[in-house]
């Protein structure tokens, strides 16, 4: 049965929260929609020296954690994250939020924007996001 994780389904009722290097592992994940270990280690090596038997080994534990489904049907396995990116996303930021800005998501926005100069692009996402939200 392909893609089943038993330890997901009694992990529903907590949130989970992936560490600094599950995240990158997710990351790739998310970009490719499912891979093996040896295609996400690829890929975290162009970005950082990590070894194989690491990702494995991490790629596991978010198995364990409900962070990833895993194929194992066949001799390779193939992983799919089991969390989605615009969650994970929420719940990092309203972390954030509550941890260093004392729950004002105001203070984030100011901080996030003084922070380096914005394109016109993303001005002009910002401003119909503004629009959107006064409605």
């Amino acid at each position: 049965m392909p893609f089943i994780n038993i330890f997901a389904v009694m992990n529903t009722t907590k949130t989970l929260k992936p560490t600094d290097s599950e995240l990158e592992i997710l990351q790739v994940l998310w970009d490719k929609n499912e891979a093996t270990v040896r295609e996400v280690h690829e890929e975290l090596s162009q970005i950082k020296d990590c070894g194989y038997t690491t990702t494995l080994k991490l790629m596991q534990i978010m198995f364990e954690k409900g962070l990833v489904l895993r194929d194992d049907s066949s001799r390779t396995h193939i992983y799919r994250p089991n969390v989605s990116r615009e969650k994970t996303q929420k719940q990092l930021v309203d972390k954030m939020v509550n941890s260093l800005f004392s729950g004002s998501h105001t203070q984030l926005v100011m901080q996030a924007l003084g922070s380096h100069t914005p394109s016109n692009k993303e001005l002009e996402e910002i401003q119909q996001l503004l629009d959107s939200l006064k409605k």
